[in-house]
């Protein structure tokens, strides 16, 4: 049996699934960030513990994660759960449950789930996207998962698209993560005028009611979507692109985005196929329990 964990900044969610890839049990519990990295530490131990007790055998873990785990260091960075950050979050936890584990990238666990079984299953070269709270990537080869010398693959959203744009958390400014993401996008909306209270939700919906700030918004976000995306179909070529997040679910982000991808992207056509994910926000959980496979044993 595996164990998937998914660690978001305010909830931690578990999946058990069987030998077939079956689910078996899933809980959530709170993260409980502002108790510090010790607490989460020991929510984290004590979830297992619990899922384990609940399906009556001991099970092979892998764990999900804001930001990743340095190569060099061995440590956790480029999480927005700021307490993990230099952080030996995999060491810590092979020690407290007493057994190996597998942690990747909550983005990296999206995409490897929707290439073996979801929305990308089939493809060879599957590009997966991830626009919420923020924006990330990840790449699986041929069913295996690709995260590079630096663990940073496929972390598009952290390439500079507009040099005289916002402030990103990491230093950089005009990364695609702050204008492609949901906050990016509001915050595009509240700096031209718009109410600073309004959701993602509510200005795509203004936008279908033919409100012109709002349809302004949209047509820059399309713009910029169409930007960033033909630079990584410039460099990976993928065979499919696969969507998550809260604002894969904006329909004409598959028209009118896709059109924009193809005013820019490097070839006569834009044949790529761009689909929506199947799993939705369970993506990142069973990707997670993916990291091991059904036959690998520790």
């Amino acid at each position: 049996m595996r164990i998937g964990i998914d660690l978001g900044g305010t909830k931690i969610e578990g999946v058990v699934l069987d030998h077939n890839g079956t689910e078996l049990l899933r809980k959530r519990i709170d993260t409980k960030q502002s108790e510090g990295y010790q607490a989460i530490l020991q929510r984290i131990t004590e979830f297992v513990l619990l899922l384990e007790n609940e399906v009556g055998k001991s099970c092979l873990v892998g764990i999900g994660t804001p930001g990743a785990i340095s190569a060099v260091t061995g440590k956790m960075k480029n999480s927005n759960t700021i307490c993990l950050n230099g952080q030996s979050l995999l060491e810590d936890l092979q020690a407290l449950l007493n057994r190996p584990l597998r942690v990747a990238n909550d983005a990296n666990c999206f995409t490897l789930s929707e290439a073996l079984n979801g929305a990308g299953a089939g493809y060879d070269v599957v590009f997966g996207v991830i626009m919420g709270t923020g924006v990330g990537g990840g790449i699986v080869f041929k069913g295996q998962l690709h995260s590079g010398p630096q663990r940073i693959s496929g972390e598009w959203g952290h390439n500079i698209l507009e040099s005289n744009g916002p402030n990103c958390y990491c230093g950089q400014k005009g990364c695609v993560e702050t204008l492609l993401s949901g906050p990016g996008l509001a915050a595009d909306f509240y700096r031209n005028g718009g109410n600073a209270e309004f959701t993602t939700n509510e200005i795509v919906a203004l936008a279908a009611q033919s409100d012109v700030l709002a349809e302004a918004v949209l047509q820059r976000f399309f713009d910029r979507f169409g930007r960033a995306m033909a630079t990584v179909v410039n460099i990976l070529d993928p065979d499919v692109i696969v969507l998550g997040g809260g604002l894969s679910n904006i329909d004409r982000l598959y028209t009118e985005g896709r059109t924009k991808v193809a005013q820019y992207v490097f070839n006569d056509q834009f044949i790529t196929p761009m689909l929506r994910n199947i799993h939705g926000d369970s993506s990142g959980i069973l990707g997670a329990a993916q990291l091991w496979r059904h036959d690998d044993s520790f």
